[in-house]
């Protein structure tokens, strides 16, 4: 009994030890090269749900000596650039990448290919409004995270673009809601004039 509760004991600090100890960017590679153009004119504000960027990555053959053999596949993210995370723990960066929380909504994760990588995404109606860039991690055949790349530098101050996030009212739900509220009036001075006519109908007889 006390050997299988020690044996218990040891896969779950292991377990806990695994999660605390996860891949941490600054040991990446940054052997990828990321590019994004945005169907918008620059300096216009991407509308979320409307407006789309396209996406192209490679590997980076400049660097001498590094090898893409073990990559197998590549998730591409957006992420929140340093301007909208102040003050929002939820949005922190760690360099772990397990803790985390810069880069949380996907775009398209796809098997590796050193070139002619290309992907057109419009912008999903979830994403707030706020400032972004785009990053690409590369994963091996055990799922973890070998190397990166991403569309702006490393203190992320450059090539930044900026999404606007649906309000969620629409024109036509406007009219609608204006229309009801007329009839609903109207309904209810009808109404009024019905009974008040009852009424003085019942005096009379």
């Amino acid at each position: 009994m006390a050997a299988s509760l020690l044996l218990v004991s040891s896969i779950l600090i292991s377990c806990l030890a695994a999660s605390c100890h996860g891949v941490t960017l600054s040991s990446l590679q940054k052997t990828l090269i990321v590019f994004v153009t945005a169907s918008p004119s620059p300096g216009q504000v991407l509308k979320a749900g409307e407006d789309s960027i396209t996406l192209t990555w490679s590997f980076n053959n400049s660097f001498p000596g590094r090898t893409d053999s073990a990559y197998k596949t590549v998730r591409v993210k957006l992420c929140f650039a340093p301007i909208s995370q102040q003050d929002r723990a939820w949005r922190k960066t760690e360099d772990n990448l397990v803790k985390d929380k810069t880069c949380q909504y996907k775009i398209v994760a796809k098997p590796y290919s050193p070139s002619n990588n290309t992907f057109s995404w419009t912008v999903q109606r979830d994403v707030p409004t706020g400032t972004y860039f785009v990053r690409a991690y590369a994963y091996n055949s055990a799922d973890e995270e070998v190397a990166y790349g991403q569309t702006t530098n490393a203190h992320k101050t450059n090539n930044l673009f900026q999404v606007k996030a649906i309000s969620g009212r629409h024109v036509s739900l406007d009219i609608a809601s204006i229309c009801f509220s007329a009839f609903s009036i109207v309904s209810l001075f009808g109404f009024f004039l019905l009974e008040k006519r009852g009424a003085k109908h019942s005096q009379e007889n």
